[in-house]
């Protein structure tokens, strides 16, 4: 639905743009003044500095109200046809994460001594060592821990599915001492609560992420990292390097798909160097 909307906004948007930028569209002038270059044009200057799925949505948005256009009566094909089509290929970009030292930083930058800077080192715990999302930490119920076998349970993941993950010591630790130290007392069974109005509710996304945000300002990291995907895609990386497979990673990280998990390799330079065959014409 929201996709939905998002492009039907977009389409809003683009036919205002068209209608300032080519009032031929709009019924200002002869339709048939418009050439296929100021069409090009067009798409080009918007395009400018924007990413190439933002770009694309520039292209297909016109490209649809030409179509309706031309359902108006307007011979518009010529147009449609001018307008370009923008190259983007799945998985291209290299993804982003933290190095260890960067890491480390991080989850040493929480007061731990104060109840809210317990609950935001627990968060990050449970994002850097399991690469759950924003969502999944904050929707973690004290019912989905299993201190005996040592799991969390994720009910609510992106799949759709109940996955049982292994609880690391560390992200156990940082849980135990938030509950016993610093969660107040509440009839909530939310795992992480909020420590001010409106008390005792659960934690959303958006605090998470303001955790995570904060923490990064306090140890210099603020200019290169914002959101809390990076740490998902650090996890990964990280356990790459340490060895474990593609499907290992894709079952922490709940890929429905194997071949999602496939863009950490073009990260992982020493197996990548192993394989590389000599470019031609070069002495070995």
């Amino acid at each position: 639905m929201f996709r939905v909307w998002h492009r039907q906004r977009a389409f809003t948007v683009c036919a205002t743009c068209v209608n300032s930028s080519l009032p031929g569209l709009g019924g200002g002038r002869a339709l048939e003044r418009i050439k296929p270059d100021d069409i090009y044009r067009f798409v080009t200057d918007r395009a400018e500095g924007c990413q190439p799925r933002t770009a694309g949505i520039i292209g297909d948005c016109l490209r649809s109200y030409l179509r309706f256009r031309r359902i108006q009566g307007d011979p518009t094909e010529p147009l449609i046809s001018a307008v370009p089509r923008v190259a983007y290929w799945r998985l291209a970009a290299l993804p982003d994460s933290l190095t260890d030292s960067e890491l480390a930083a991080l989850v040493k930058s929480f007061d731990r001594t104060r109840p809210t800077g317990r609950r935001d080192y627990a968060i990050v715990r449970c994002l850097v060592d399991l690469g759950l999302r924003a969502s999944e930490v904050a929707s973690i119920q004290l019912d989905d821990l299993d201190w005996r076998e040592g799991t969390l349970r994720i009910a609510k993941a992106k799949t759709k599915r109940t996955t049982l993950l292994p609880l690391p010591v560390e992200t156990g630790r940082a849980i135990s001492d938030y509950l016993r130290f610093g969660r107040p007392s509440t009839a909530s069974r939310a795992l992480f609560v909020r420590h001010r109005a409106p008390r005792d509710e659960p934690v959303g996304p958006s605090l998470v992420r303001n955790a995570v945000r904060c923490a990064y300002a306090r140890c210099g990291q603020a200019e290169r990292w914002t959101g809390t995907h990076v740490l998902r895609h650090s996890v990964a990386s990280r356990l790459l390097r340490e060895g474990a497979s593609l499907k290992d990673i894709a079952d922490l990280l709940r890929h429905r798909s194997v071949n999602t998990t496939t863009i950490y390799l073009k990260v992982d330079l020493p197996r990548l160097n192993a394989v590389a065959l000599p470019w031609p014409g070069r002495r070995t």
